[in-house]
């Protein structure tokens, strides 16, 4: 049985608040493992002693660990005899079957016999293994515990891994390789001690053979001078060459670490599927008054509809790792019925109006306070981040992942619509001569969108949509822009599966080429031909061979642009109706 290292922790490590919970998890796990080992039969065996004194031999018998559990051979040599009588009866009465048919029986009983046998055998044999199963299910717990409390330590040690999810995964990576290589030198040494005596010997040995060959340079000086300096360049280039190939590894396995493991086209499905979701809600709210006739008053306590698309890529692949449309949809209602509550509440008052009578005889009028019952309809929308769904539903290990992708955007910053990777100067201009069409479009939203050129980092556009973090904010900025004019629609956050179907579910949209284009209309680009837009703008106009823009995150800032009205990858317009 291959037993786990048991470390040893210091008083003040224990009382350490960082640490004194995984030290006694792994100290409680130790002393599981151990209680486990002890578990173990013993095999007594007997040893002779003799006495210095009178020289009398004795035996007498000692408790041994048994090195390895019961095997599979040692049943079978155990079992030989009778399974080769078994065998020749079964082979008997297979022979006179042909000849009596009541041997039939006879060998259906022999079979169930058999049978019976079997499944003792294999009964007793896993009662007897038990302790073994128990001692290393002990030892795999003990593994887990000892990482976790080296971990620990090292962040203790080391408080600047703490600032970056990255450099904490790498750190835990490297201790659970180290943790390995320890166990397997200890496991091929012997012991603690014994590896460092061997390493005493080989640093003797090395020692003295180094002497002797500095005697023997000293008398042979030019020589070896001229040795050494081919010696030092070659190793100066070898280590170089070394150098570099190991930061290329380094650099490639970080990169692969760290990026998103599903295919483009199913990232965008998911995330589509996910908007679709979040569209089908907001249809739900906007549609209360009439799926829920009757009510003297609504009202609306509503939290924002949105998500940033990479945080959902993020926690889907700290959980599913590679994912597809199909696998991803279990997760994707976990998730959505976590950050979305929406509750429909009836309240009822009374309330009093005032009633005016005349009475016949009289002609005398009276008003009185009648009483009536007012019915409200509570509607009420709380959500939350998809970051703080993910600190309440992932793992500590998925959610170091979930953090490392968050901080790469999974190495895919534009697959859903981020922005632009363009670090040119904003465009000037003046002297364009715009050539109007025939629809009006909004020149005030174009003066808004043309005052932000300049801002950098976007954080009043992805602040305003909801977002408590940086995200890629193109599509914010162009919502910002609407509803600074009063517009609670469009509001969008990604291009391909928010902002272009909310167009085209209106019936105001016009792909590349179209003619009819406005001040004030959406402009979305797909840069990499995909068929999958990836950066959004508002159109400022047209002077008739080119369109001029205004975009947010244009290399994180905002910039006036313009292209030819040809260009490939304009993907289409967002036709907006004042």
């Amino acid at each position: 049985m291959i037993k786990e290292p048991r470390l040893r922790f210091t008083e003040e490590e224990r009382a350490d608040p960082a640490l004194g919970k995984p030290v006694r998890k792994a100290e409680k796990a130790a002393a599981k493992a151990d209680k486990a080992q002890a578990k173990i039969p013993k095999k007594q065996v007997k040893r002779a002693q003799v006495d210095p004194k009178t020289g009398k031999v004795t035996t007498k018998l000692v408790l041994e660990d048994k090195k390895k559990p019961p095997s599979k051979l040692s049943h079978a040599v155990r079992d030989a005899p009778g399974n080769a009588v078994a065998g020749k009866i079964h082979q008997e009465i297979r022979e006179a079957e042909d000849d009596n048919v009541g041997v039939e029986s006879a060998h259906k009983s022999e079979d169930a016999l058999e049978t019976g046998v079997h499944l003792a055998r294999e009964g007793y044999r896993s009662h007897k293994l038990k302790p073994y199963r128990k001692a290393a299910q002990a030892e795999r717990q003990l593994e887990k515990v000892n990482i976790n409390a080296l971990y620990q330590k090292s962040l203790r040690e080391n408080p600047q891994i703490a600032s970056n999810p990255f450099s904490r995964w790498q750190q835990k990576r490297a201790i659970k390789k180290q943790y390995a290589a320890a166990k397997r030198a200890a496991q091929s040494g012997g012991t603690a001690a014994g590896a460092a005596q061997t390493a005493t010997r080989a640093a003797k040995s090395v020692r003295e053979k180094a002497q002797q060959a500095g005697t023997y340079v000293m008398q042979h000086k030019k020589g070896f001078g001229i040795a050494l300096a081919l010696f030092l360049i070659v190793c100066l280039l070898l280590n170089t060459m070394s150098s570099c190939s190991m930061m290329a590894q380094s650099i490639g396995s970080a990169v692969s670490g760290t990026t998103y493991p599903s295919d483009d086209s199913e990232l965008v499905a998911v995330e589509a599927d996910y908007a679709a979701k979040e569209a089908a809600l907001q249809a739900e709210i906007d549609n209360v008054e009439s799926s829920h006739p009757g009510y003297d008053e609504y009202r609306y306590d509503l939290d924002m509809i949105g998500h940033d698309p990479h945080e959902l890529a993020a926690y889907l692949s700290a959980v599913l790792q590679g994912y597809t449309q199909a696998s991803a949809q279990a997760e994707l209602d976990r998730v959505f019925s976590t950050q979305y509550q929406l509750t429909l509440t009836e309240e009822v008052e009374v309330r009093y109006r005032t009633e005016t009578s005349t009475d016949p005889e009289t002609g005398e009028t009276t008003t009185e306070q009648v009483p009536y019952e007012y019915y409200i309809l509570n509607v009420t929308l709380t959500s939350k981040p998809i970051s703080e769904v993910a600190a309440d539903l992932l793992t500590p290990e998925q959610l170091e992942m979930y953090q490392v992708y968050r901080q790469t955007l999974g190495n895919k910053p534009l697959i859903f619509g981020g922005g632009s990777a363009d670090t040119g100067d904003s465009e000037s201009l003046s002297g364009v001569e715009f050539v109007n069409g025939t629809r009006p479009g909004n020149q005030a939203v174009v003066d808004i969108a043309k005052s932000q050129v300049g801002n950098v980092g976007g954080p009043p556009y992805w602040s305003w949509y909801g977002f408590t973090s940086r995200v890629e904010w193109c599509a914010c900025f162009v919502s910002w822009c609407y509803g600074q004019m009063g517009l609670s629609e469009p509001r969008f956050a990604a291009c391909q599966s928010q902002g272009i179907p909310w167009f085209q579910s209106h019936g105001q949209w016009g792909a590349r080429g179209y003619e009819n284009i406005a001040p004030g209309d959406a402009i979305f680009f797909d840069w990499d031909l995909d068929g999958s837009a990836d950066h959004v703008g508002i159109v400022v106009g047209t002077d008739g061979s080119r369109v001029y823009t205004v975009e947010g995150n244009s290399g994180d800032a905002c910039k006036i642009k313009s292209y030819s009205l040809t260009y490939e990858c304009i993907k289409g317009y967002g036709l907006m109706n004042w």
